[in-house]
């Protein structure tokens, strides 16, 4: 098949790109700065942007399914234009497409579910990658401040890329949902301390009052409502945040990956500075 996968940069995006190629499928990844994609050999890399329609003439072209995502532009804002894109799918006969969903239904979901295209919609719980926003503080201080303590089921970024590619290249998955999660719901402590395991690093998780994360929040320059949207999830979770599913294992036939795993993989980028590999180097 020849799929085209947009955000082909991001977290998921570079996996689903991985996935589909080594299965036999010829990718087409759209990103903003092709000449810095950095994709291998045999994967097509082309140009474009999500918020101009006029752009991606050439990226849609003969291809058979898209894995899209809902957001674009330099703010990363949610798209407006999804019955353009969608259209322009329709218009190349795309047959298959899987999207990328957030906590809300954005114009693209929309157009999908008045369109002739078989469409799959992905909804992770969280990010595993999320835990990325932690990096600063555990590298420089050793440890991990917030208000939040309730487990989150989060899922690897690429069990969400294979979920795509199964949903993209074989039947049986047009007009569902999967919401996705990891094989355990782990809270913040839990969490510091696999990390702490991965890296041989003393890493404590200390936990704030809400005055204190207020502070903390506000310290990234994040405005008062932004503040107090992090201040109501931290006290009152949704709650699927802690509900593990099975999705990822009935949908591509394999377990879910681990947060040990992710650790193990990512566990340089929590390293003190000057305790990473030299450029060039694995790390491990």
């Amino acid at each position: 098949m020849r799929i085209l996968v947009t955000g082909a940069t991001g977290q998921v995006g570079r996996h689903l790109v991985d996935e589909l190629h080594l299965g036999g499928h010829h990718v087409r990844a759209l990103t903003r700065d092709p000449h810095n994609a950095g994709f291998p050999d045999g994967v097509e890399v082309v140009g474009g942007d999500l918020t101009k329609v006029e752009t991606l003439g050439d990226a849609f072209e003969g291809v058979d399914a898209i894995h899209l995502i809902t957001f674009g532009g330099d703010d990363c804002a949610e798209l407006t234009n999804g019955a353009e894109l969608i259209g322009l799918a329709e218009r190349n006969k795309v047959r298959r497409a899987s999207v990328l969903g957030s906590w809300s239904r954005t114009s693209v979901e929309t157009a999908l579910k008045g369109s002739v295209i078989g469409w799959t919609l992905l909804h992770p719980v969280e990010f595993m990658a999320n835990t990325f926003d932690w990096a600063d503080e555990l590298s420089t201080n050793g440890t991990l401040s917030t208000l939040a303590t309730y487990p989150s089921a989060m899922v690897h970024e690429a069990d969400i890329a294979a979920v795509a590619a199964s949903a993209l290249t074989e039947l049986g998955h047009a007009g569902r949902t999967y919401p996705l999660t990891g094989p355990e719901a782990l809270t913040p402590q839990e969490r510091v301390r696999i990390l702490a395991e991965k890296t041989g690093l003393d890493l404590t998780f200390v936990q704030l009052t809400e005055a204190q994360e207020r502070e903390r929040l506000r310290g990234y320059g994040y405005d008062d409502d932004y503040v107090e949207f992090g201040i109501n999830l931290a006290t009152n979770p949704p709650v699927t945040a802690g509900r593990v599913l099975p999705t990822v294992r009935d949908v591509t036939g394999k377990p879910a990956r681990t947060f040990a795993q992710w650790a193990q993989e990512n566990a340089a980028t929590f390293l003190p500075r000057d305790a990473r590999a030299p450029s060039g180097s694995t790390g491990r």
